[in-house]
């Protein structure tokens, strides 16, 4: 375990990045006393398997630092990226023996883990965790079909745009934004990008580079980008953007 992962792990769930959002957001001391005793934290480093899919799932947690992907592999060996794990989205269900996909730790990454069964009998008894993971399982069918629209009806431009989008917003959302330009860290290489878009990586470039050159993203070295007009990106990414950024 490399010392910058470990100095990652938060001290208490007080100091925790993603408290507001996880699936304990809604706990009260004294739950969060109990998911404590059922608790630990795991780390990964960039590359690195969480779980193959298959296997049997001895611990479901959040992803505290750091971006996962979700892939599938087809018979003939084909693989595809059918998702992203973001800090603070949930990782494995409850009830469900063994993992549906491969979780693969894009860059380095922290967990925030429990042991399965008794976070299931916790489940029971505690409304607030139950309440928290149907509303995080609705949202991820929402993000699942609007990801639908992106790949299946959006141009190449649109679809970066898109993928930058949702990176800024959830990075503004667990920071508490307050306004003014967003600043964040790409999570993905542009090969990875590419292939999670169905692009080529010069697509992939192409259209980077030409929304760094009208002004729509600022670039600092290859990861490190910049919105200063997050509406100006939702037009880009062909999204209505009265709803809000933080919603």
């Amino acid at each position: 375990m490399s010392k910058l992962l470990v100095a990652e792990i938060p001290r208490e769930c007080g100091d925790c990045p993603i408290r507001h959002r996880a699936v304990c957001a809604r706990c009260e001391a004294d739950e969060l006393e109990l998911l404590d005793q059922i608790k630990y934290y795991r780390t990964y480093e960039a590359g690195q398997t969480i779980v193959w899919s298959g296997d049997r799932m001895e611990f479901v947690g959040s992803v505290v630092k750091g971006v996962g992907t979700l892939t599938q592999t087809m018979e003939d060996g084909r693989r595809q990226v059918v998702g992203l794990l973001l800090p603070s989205d949930f990782v494995g269900r409850p009830g469900r023996e063994t993992a549906t996909y491969d979780v693969v730790a894009t860059t380095d990454t922290v967990m925030c883990c429990f042991r399965k069964k008794p976070f299931e009998e916790m489940m029971v008894r505690t409304p607030h965790i139950a309440q928290r993971l149907l509303q995080m399982t609705l949202d991820e069918l929402d993000a699942a079909r609007e990801w639908m629209l992106v790949l299946g009806r959006k141009t190449a431009r649109e679809k970066i745009a898109s993928l930058l989008s949702i990176v800024a917003r959830r990075d503004a959302t667990l920071n508490l934004h307050a306004g003014g330009p967003i600043e964040f860290e790409l999570p993905l290489t542009r090969e990875a990008m590419a292939d999670y878009l169905g692009l080529t990586l010069e697509t992939v470039s192409r259209q980077i580079n030409a929304l760094k050159r009208e002004g729509v993203i600022e670039l600092k070295g290859k990861r490190q980008v910049t919105v200063p007009d997050f509406d100006r990106l939702s037009e880009e990414a062909g999204d209505d953007s009265d709803g809000g950024m933080l919603s």
